[in-house]
């Protein structure tokens, strides 16, 4: 694949206090003795992509990822790593490295997120398409127990994270509409005209942003540079460009200069927003003529896509971006996740490094010494 790999690394996390400090930044928590940064790189490496920007908050942050990088994987991978200021967010770390952006398509994954889902799944739906975004999505993790539970552990109900509100087209290709962080909280609301348009809409509450993108580079970087109030890919950037993915060919023609336009332009963008959407299912939903009043083709007007790529239930996908997360990522990679952590088990579930050789007598002590911590 030729797409340039950005990773978000983050900085000294303030909501993962107390595991981060000035020693440790997010990127270096450790998931089964292995710096979480190191999940997302060797996953990428396995798909053979070696190139990575590794986008760092803070220049102290920086210099330790950087420094932790180039002992793990020197003559391994090619890492660049770029410091931002803190706290700018997911848009504003890309809009600071805008120069050292040059590929046609550009993947951009958080560098928290703990998968087996191949990278390459998102690049061929984002090619196949030739999409604005592709954004993959995965099903929403259980996580930890509850505090209604009981005291006991092993009783503690499970709940289920903070979620989005995603609005798929019937193929389950094409981004309709998405609502995340406080505008969970609130009342969806959909356009009736879409709704009419597209036929059905399958709206769904149980998938997750997986914080990995594809975008193209030149839509992104517009986006950045017309949008300085932007701070986050998922809840500005993503929503922005699904809202406006048909506005432009509709602008062209009149129809809507702006969210709230005039009744004359309302009644007229559900009229071309019918003839656009009308298509939805099949491939050709964005592949749009813009209409004469005598129907005939005019020239094709410029429009954008915004795809999906769904993973299976099947695949590991969690982001560590709170303390409960980290602890439940732990227990799944030594657990029912195990094939992520690279380690193999003894049969007391302790970690054995690829290096190490144990013999019976090692491990009926291992095992006599875990009985008796018991």
């Amino acid at each position: 694949m030729d797409f340039q790999v950005v990773v978000l690394a983050g900085g000294f996390c303030k909501s993962l206090v107390p595991l981060v400090s000035k020693d440790v930044p997010k990127a270096l928590l450790p998931v089964a003795n292995r710096p979480v940064l190191s999940y997302v790189l060797e996953h990428f490496e396995e798909n053979n992509l070696k190139d990575f920007i590794v986008v760092v908050e803070g220049e102290n942050a920086a210099l330790l990822v950087g420094g932790w990088i180039s002992n793990a994987y020197v003559d391994r991978l090619h890492v660049e790593v770029a410091a931002v200021p803190e706290d700018v967010g997911t848009a504003g770390a890309l809009r600071a490295i805008d120069h050292h952006l040059t590929a046609k398509d550009i993947l951009v994954v958080s560098g928290d997120l703990i998968s087996d889902i191949p990278p390459g799944a998102v690049a061929a739906a984002h090619r196949r398409h030739d999409a604005a975004v592709t954004a993959m999505l995965c099903s929403t993790p259980i996580s930890g127990p509850s505090e209604s539970g009981s005291s006991g552990g092993k009783d503690k109900a499970k709940k289920p994270a903070r979620h989005n509100i995603i609005g798929l087209d019937p193929t389950k290709q094409f981004l309709l509409h998405v609502a995340a962080g406080a505008e969970v909280e609130k009342d969806i609301r959909v356009q009736k005209s879409i709704l009419r348009a597209v036929g059905q809409m399958e709206i769904r509450a149980d998938l997750m942003d997986a914080h990995m993108y594809a975008f193209k580079r030149t839509v992104l970087q517009e986006v950045l540079n017309k949008k300085e109030t932007f701070l986050s890919l998922r809840r500005d950037v993503l929503p922005y460009l699904v809202r406006s993915q048909l506005r432009s060919e509709l602008s062209q023609n009149g129809a809507v200069a702006e969210e709230n336009g005039n009744s004359k332009g309302v009644s007229d963008s559900t009229i071309m927003l019918s003839q656009l959407l009308t298509n939805a299912s099949t491939q050709s939903f964005h592949e749009l003529y813009a209409l004469g009043s005598d129907g005939s083709a005019l020239s094709p007007r410029k429009t954008h896509k915004c795809c999906v790529h769904i993973a299976s239930k099947s695949n590991y996908c969690v982001r560590l971006n709170s303390i409960q997360a980290f602890n439940d990522i732990n227990r799944d990679v030594i657990g029912d996740a195990s094939h992520l952590s690279g380690y193999s088990f003894s049969p007391q579930n302790n970690i054995i490094h690829p290096t190490a050789e144990l013999g019976s007598k090692t491990t009926e002590k291992v095992h006599k010494w875990v009985t008796n911590a018991a």
